[in-house]
């Protein structure tokens, strides 16, 4: 584009059917609010600013705004519509923050899935010189704004629904609500704006016969995936919608060579970066930003959220990998599962392996290692080969402040022992089953503790084989 991008989206809409305590557009879809899907469209056009027009629960949406909104590569700004008098209105409010020199793109905060393409072609029809509309064909146009063409085929009127008479209601082109105009040609336009129709509102439509009047060409770019021009305005439209979305993701990672049991059963809630080689089973969710390594295998059932699996892990069925206050790193040739829980802060190394019923917390295993089920492994630093038994716990806790168990290379930690932390032991060393440890044990030790502790510092683990 040879001019420069300002957008205004639209946001302050009540969405009475949605029935919920958050904005319309503060509802999530694929993990995100519908809002940040239309910004994201916003930063893919490389505009130079957003502004956000808010009104009914505008708080709600401006903290949302403040909270996610600096991550975005453009300038943000929002301004509230109080009262709320219609589509004109809202953008009145925004045009003391646009600048003459730009084209402003008008967005709905509630229709997250037109693709950037579609808005780089409705821009290149505006060419920074005319009046440009988005439109759509449908088999039931109900509710929407008609479009009427001239001869020449270009758009002589946008005329609402409930101001359509009944040749009009015959229309089968409607308005999607995205448009896009020279903001030095707008700007007079909206001042001519007047609220003498039905609904007694300033419609942003009535710029199509100003535009007009002043001899301003007005074009539309159709087109005809009526998904990209569909808001929300009930649950069942939501649902309908992220359905769609994680259609379209699976698409897009299929086309890449990631191999989906069924295309069908995949949620993607954030951004899933697959190497070659990828595999994934049914019902399987992703969360936030997760990282799949080249040859990892996912098996079916799993969740998990900011993660980095590197290549030839494999996440068996039914574990659940949850990194969203501290991302979990899986080290190549890993193995997690099945059933196995894996918390905010876990590292592990290449080739552990982590069975079914574990639950890891706060914990690097370096390279090697297994508890290959039913332990716990909290605030743990474990080093090497270790083998970690069955019903084995670090007890990490004591009620008002945690701490750091050390595990040193190949100690063989026997079944259901407890560890109370602090505490390290030594290298080499095995621990009894059954085993309760209070106190540090050293290098080589063998320990055996029923209700006390013996250590046999010197002792050497027999070699297999050898008894």
């Amino acid at each position: 584009m040879d001019f420069a991008l300002d957008v205004v989206v639209l946001a302050a809409g009540k969405g009475t059917r949605m029935k919920s305590r958050w904005p319309k557009v503060l509802q999530r879809l694929g993990g995100q609010p519908l809002l940040a899907h239309v910004l994201q469209q916003a930063a893919q056009l490389q505009a130079r600013k957003a502004v956000v027009v808010t009104g009914h629960e505008a708080e709600q949406v401006e903290a949302a705004l403040a909270d996610w909104g600096a991550a975005l590569p453009l300038l943000l700004r929002s301004v509230r519509q109080q009262p709320q008098l219609g589509t004109g209105h809202a953008v009145q409010q925004a045009l003391p923050l646009l600048p003459d020199d730009g084209v402003t793109l008008v967005l709905s905060g509630d229709v997250p899935l037109t693709e950037a393409a579609t808005l780089r072609a409705l821009l290149a029809l505006c060419a920074g010189q005319q009046l440009a509309l988005l439109t759509l064909r449908l088999p039931d146009p109900s509710g929407y704004g008609r479009i009427e063409r001239a001869p020449d085929g270009s758009v002589q009127a946008i005329v609402e629904h409930k101001d359509a008479s009944a040749a009009q209601l015959g229309i089968d082109e409607i308005y999607s609500g995205i448009m896009a105009a020279p903001t030095r040609l707008l700007r007079p336009w909206l001042a001519q704006l007047d609220n003498r129709n039905a609904q007694g509102e300033y419609y942003l439509t009535d710029v199509v016969r100003h535009a007009r009047a002043a001899g301003c060409p007005v074009q539309a770019h159709r087109i005809d995936d009526a998904l990209q021009v569909a808001g929300v305005n009930s649950p069942a439209q939501l649902a309908e919608l992220e359905r769609a979305l994680q259609r379209r993701q699976a698409e897009r990672l299929m086309a890449q060579g990631v191999r989906l049991a069924d295309p069908a059963r995949l949620d993607v809630r954030g951004r899933l970066h697959c190497g070659q080689d990828v595999e994934i089973d049914v019902n399987c969710v992703f969360e936030g930003e997760v990282h799949l390594g080249d040859g990892v295998r996912i098996g079916a059932n799993c969740v998990i959220a900011q993660a980095r699996i590197e290549a030839g892990a494999q996440i068996l069925p039914f574990s659940h990998i949850d990194g969203q206050r501290d991302p979990v790193q899986v080290g190549p040739g890993a193995q997690v599962g099945p059933f196995a829980r894996l918390r905010p802060g876990t590292r592990l190394g290449p080739e552990v392996h982590i069975g079914n019923f574990v639950e890891v917390k706060n914990s690097s295993l370096a390279a090697g290692a297994k508890a290959n089920h039913l332990a716990y492994l909290g605030d743990a630093t474990v080093g090497e080969r270790v083998n970690y038994g069955a019903g084995s716990i670090t007890a990490n806790y004591d009620g008002a402040a945690k701490h750091r168990s050390v595990i040193e290379a190949d100690v063989h930690v026997g079944s259901n022992c407890v560890l109370v932390a602090p505490i390290t032991l030594g290298a080499g060393g095995t621990i009894g089953a059954g085993s309760t440890l209070t106190k540090s044990t050293p290098p080589g030790a063998l320990t055996v503790a029923r209700g006390k502790q013996i250590s046999l510092p010197g002792w050497q683990r027999p070699k297999k084989g050898k008894g």
